[in-house]
């Protein structure tokens, strides 16, 4: 019988391209005054535009215009951008990651471990485990996940919570508080989420209602939370969420037209700017199964303007009104699951075990509902920040913030903002980048001084 030869398959043949035509980094702080400019010039590739708009993100980075381009087998974007304060990005060490990470020998997964000065984002931790949790939020629902935890003795590191139209969404990273290490005891972990259930089901008998999964390794948090809240349907609520949990200023604009001349469908949003707003559009229409051939990002003001050309990874437009009303409720949906209005508490803290449950047992007791939070470890301290409202969805009153104040001022370094878009500030106050996002720096540089 004769012997069957299979030509030879070279394993880096996918990569020839990018072999021969490396990415291309600029980082440029000339051309523009009052921003930087990331340029990024590569061969082109699926979900690349998600990427490079996730590390920028995860740097905490403002982006105030953005072109992009990829149409054919060539990505050219560039991107204007600043810090949290609105300057450029002058730190000689983050220029340096940013050029790495986005150059030839960039790698998101492992490069993202030795992001300076990241908070909230992307954690590879080989001696953490980590809890994925949905499920109907109500009052208090937070207070009791992290007391099932300190309970069992698992200390949470790293954990952010979004809810969205009566949803709640947790990604937490724990460790055992006797080893410091990832949990792989598969009783433990059975009996923690048979508890987790419990709690996420309430009065409810269907094992629908509630999820959820653990694994050990690395996730990123944000994107995350948009696949499993978009896996969980949010987006289909409709009725549920209400003025007062979305006020008109933050209702978006989103039309879906069609590109004759070119073969696209162009999505166009219009809406209050803040932090993210770039990635969480980008990241939908990503899990979506659209491709973004061409996009145009501009801030005016207080208020954004993005502008998509997209097609579907079959290469079809968006043809029906099904389609299109689909993708603007799912974008709406992704704008309004890190809207928070009202009152912002952040506290910082030694780090212990149990220090959640504490906090989210004080705010439970003072009558009020957690809207979105954000967990980290910095060093030996933990630093929280709760965006809240009372049980009923108002605004948190003084005397809660005084009794609040009393109850926890002793132990922890306390912070209290209110979201500049909640309250008619004077226009000094509300001038320049009034955006939200998780930003610790401040804090823990007044709790070590």
């Amino acid at each position: 019988m004769a012997k069957v030869c299979w030509p030879y398959f070279d394993p880096e043949y996918e990569n020839l391209s990018v072999r021969i035509n490396p990415p291309r980094v600029s980082v440029d702080n000339t051309s523009c005054n009052d921003c930087t400019l990331v340029k990024v010039d590569s061969v082109n590739k699926p979900g690349i535009l998600l990427e490079v708009v996730q590390i920028l993100t995860d740097l905490d980075f403002i982006i105030t215009k953005a072109y992009v381009s990829s149409d054919g087998g060539w990505f050219m974007d560039v991107f204007h951008v600043t810090d949290q304060q609105g300057k450029k990005i002058t730190d000689a060490k983050t220029i340096d990651y940013l050029e790495r990470v986005l150059g030839p020998k960039g790698h998101t997964t492992d490069g993202m471990k030795n992001c300076p000065e990241k908070r909230v984002g992307v954690h590879s931790f080989g001696n953490h485990t980590a809890i994925e949790l949905i499920g109907r939020d109500r009052p208090g629902l937070l207070s009791e996940i992290s007391a099932v935890l300190a309970n069992l003795h698992f200390n949470v590191t790293v954990a952010e919570v979004w809810t969205h139209n009566r949803r709640i969404a947790c990604v937490l990273y724990v460790n055992d508080d006797t080893t410091s290490g990832a949990v792989d005891d598969p009783n433990r972990l059975s009996i923690m989420e048979e508890q987790l259930k419990h709690i996420l089901r309430g009065c409810e008998d269907d094992d629908n209602v509630a999820r959820t999964s653990f694994s050990v390794g690395f996730t990123h948090i944000d994107r995350r939370l948009h696949q499993m809240l978009f896996a969980d349907r949010d987006y289909e609520g409709g009725g549920v969420t209400t003025e007062l949990d979305y006020p008109p200023s933050f209702k978006p604009k989103i039309t879906v037209e069609r590109c004759e001349e070119k073969g696209y469908s162009v999505v166009t949003v219009w809406c209050k700017d803040r932090a993210k707003l770039m990635f969480d559009i980008v990241c939908t229409l990503t899990d979506m199964q659209y491709v973004v051939f061409h996009a145009n990002i501009s801030s005016n003001g207080p208020h954004a303007s993005q502008e998509y050309f997209i097609r579907h990874m079959d290469g079809c437009i968006l043809d029906t009104e099904g389609e299109k009303e689909r993708v603007v409720k799912c974008l709406e949906a992704a704008i309004h699951r890190r809207v928070s209005e009202g009152l912002s508490l952040e506290l910082c803290a030694k780090d212990r075990v149990g220090l959640l449950s504490e906090v989210t047992r004080i705010l439970r007791e003072n009558g009020l509902s957690v809207r979105r939070a954000g967990v980290s470890t910095v060093g030996e301290k933990g630093v929280n920040v709760f965006y809240v409202r009372d049980a009923y969805g108002n605004p948190v009153d003084a005397k809660t913030i005084e009794a609040l104040r009393k109850e926890i001022g002793h132990t922890m370094m306390l912070n209290v903002k209110k979201d500049p878009a909640s309250t008619k500030a004077p226009e000094a106050e509300t001038s320049g980048w009034a955006k939200t996002s998780f930003f610790f720096g401040n804090l823990l540089e007044k709790f070590l001084a």
